[in-house]
């Protein structure tokens, strides 16, 4: 099992994911590029091709293969690849997708198996114990009742985009999206278990049991209601948990 879970950052916000991408794929093979989290009716997917090929520009790829639908996903052999990478969006949209369609034990056969996914926002949530977590920043328009993800850390969620450097947000703003976040995490994890909070600059990187955080931002753990922080040598740029 190899994931790199990202915070939801793009562009040079995820140099140290990219970067830990390049470092671990077979480089003959293609990647599978999944963006059906988005709405395509506002980010066509011919749009969103268009990005991931900007964003994984530095990453040594033959080429990125894309697919347009949860059928097609279900589809594919995974093995033909070096890796998937799971886009953002919905996450509840996502997650629903995959298991309507047969993806989803798909995947995770593909994970167990010592298959490489690359997940930023959404497509790192599902990957977690339950993307009710999520649910301060995505709606559940898919009606999904089933909401626990792929859980490879063993009951810990995982919340992407809590902290942002390059925020457009006023101080104020900030301070009360962090605050209303915080709270809604600590009421989720003495209910739900332990949760994982990143920064958008910041990525998991799960090795089978080994799971380090990529980047020098702080990031946040939350059990039992509590937070506890951690800090990052900026020259180191890794930790293991």
């Amino acid at each position: 099992m190899q994931l790199i879970l990202c915070g939801g950052g793009s562009g040079e916000q995820n140099y140290y994911a990219n970067k830990k991408l390049n470092e671990i794929i077979d480089h003959s093979k293609p990647l599978l590029y999944i963006p059906l989290a988005m709405d395509e009716n506002e980010h066509p997917y011919d749009s969103c091709y268009e990005w991931i090929n900007e964003e994984l520009a530095q990453v040594q790829l033959s080429r990125i293969d894309m697919v347009r639908s949860f059928e097609e996903l279900a589809q594919k052999d995974y093995d033909n690849y070096c890796a998937l990478f799971i886009g953002g969006g919905n996450t509840y949209k996502l997650l629903k997708g995959i298991k309507d369609s047969g993806a989803f034990e798909k995947i995770k056969e593909f994970i167990n198996n010592g298959g490489i996914v690359i997940g930023g926002s959404a497509g790192a949530v599902i990957f977690g114990y339950n993307i009710d977590i999520i649910s301060t920043m995505d709606s559940n328009d898919v009606a999904l009742v089933d909401t626990k993800g792929f859980n490879v850390m063993n009951g810990v969620s995982i919340f992407p985009h809590y902290t942002n450097k390059k925020s457009k947000l006023s101080e104020e703003e900030n301070f009360a999206r962090l605050n209303n976040f915080t709270n809604a995490i600590k009421s989720f994890s003495m209910i739900n278990g332990d949760v994982i909070a990143i920064p958008e600059e910041d990525a998991i990187y799960i090795n089978d049991s080994n799971i380090e955080v990529l980047g020098n931002r702080t990031f946040y753990y939350f059990k039992n209601g509590n937070q506890q922080e951690y800090n990052f040598d900026d020259k180191s740029n890794t930790k293991k948990l």
